[in-house]
């Protein structure tokens, strides 16, 4: 990486990886801003991209609350002045902590404070913990402190882990409460075979991103948002074995909506499950349950309105 343009005051930083950039997170950049702006210094997170463990431990790597250009995007609503992106490879993994802090933190990054999670740990092997962190800043004059965990509504600390646990589970309602926003996925419409149209039921089609967590695959409710618009729909999540056709898709037919979508970005929201994904005997068969799908995610959209409606009050 590059070095950040020298900074009279110096700056506040906070390093990690923040998938899903949760309120947990979000507690934390909140007091680096904080922070900094009392001192008059820029504040600074670093991160790394991709997961360390999708490098260290390749089989073990969760899947992706955020991808890149999505944890980016949640970032930018944040009031941070720098996101130094750092590229994970097993380079860095085997930085001993003491050489991460001078080399990136110090050199790089004009740390004077370090602000942390309660559970952060850094390093080669993690070995750097806050304990390590502050015997580090007496000897290079930076003061390190950390956050509380931020409870979650069952009184445990709000964490990706736990967040993911809800998507698996199809609980989207869990997995927004620890985000602070629904949960969704981003991506370009693609030409599909038009099977949909063809017996009144158009869709648009999205390949699920590389390494982003989904639910179990099945059919949703949904909300879909694109520039400009908004609509509700249901979406098939997976296969299509109806129609012999074995490749994961995201296909999301919109309600009360006409128009073409191809080539745009749209960004799907999860909102409720329907039911698994099943083969039908025929296209007719087929047809007739798509009916009784349509009216339960608009019955599970109301319902989702209706409750949103009632926790604002």
């Amino acid at each position: 990486m590059s070095a950040l343009p020298p900074l009279a005051g110096g700056t506040v930083v906070t390093v990690g990886t923040f998938d899903g950039v949760h309120l947990g997170h979000r507690a934390v950049l909140a007091e680096v801003v904080a922070r900094a702006r009392a001192a008059g210094r820029a504040s600074v997170l670093v991160t790394f991209e991709p997961h360390p463990l999708a490098v260290l431990r390749p089989e073990q790597a969760p899947g992706r609350l955020t991808t890149e250009a999505e944890r980016k995007a949640a970032l930018a609503e944040t009031e941070l002045d720098y996101l130094v992106v750092l590229r994970f490879d097993r380079v860095l993994a085997g930085l001993e902590p003491e050489a991460f802090v001078q080399n990136v933190l110090l050199e790089r990054c004009q740390m004077a404070e370090l602000v942390v999670g309660h559970d952060h740990g850094f390093g080669k092997g993690r070995q750097g913990d806050l304990d390590t962190l502050r015997q580090l800043g007496g000897r290079f004059g930076f003061t390190v402190d950390a956050v509380g965990p931020v409870a979650g509504p069952s009184g445990g600390p709000i964490s990706s882990s736990g967040i993911r646990a809800a998507v698996l589970a199809a609980d989207f309602a869990g997995a927004a409460r620890g985000l602070g926003r629904p949960y969704r996925v981003s991506g370009v419409v693609r030409g599909g075979d038009r099977r949909g149209t063809s017996i009144g039921v158009p869709t648009v089609n999205v390949a699920p991103p590389e390494g982003k967590l989904l639910p179990p695959d099945g059919v949703y409710a949904v909300r879909v948002e694109w520039g400009g618009g908004i609509a509700g729909g249901m979406m098939n999540q997976g296969a299509r074995p109806t129609i012999g056709d074995g490749r994961r898709w995201l296909e999301a037919h919109l309600f009360d909506f006409e128009g073409d979508l191809y080539g745009r970005e749209i960004r799907i929201e999860w909102v409720a499950p329907l039911r698994p994904v099943q083969r039908f005997d025929s296209l007719a068969a087929l047809t007739e349950q798509l009916g009784r799908d349509r009216a339960a995610a608009r019955a599970a959209l109301q319902g989702a309105e209706t409750s949103n409606r009632v926790s604002v009050r």
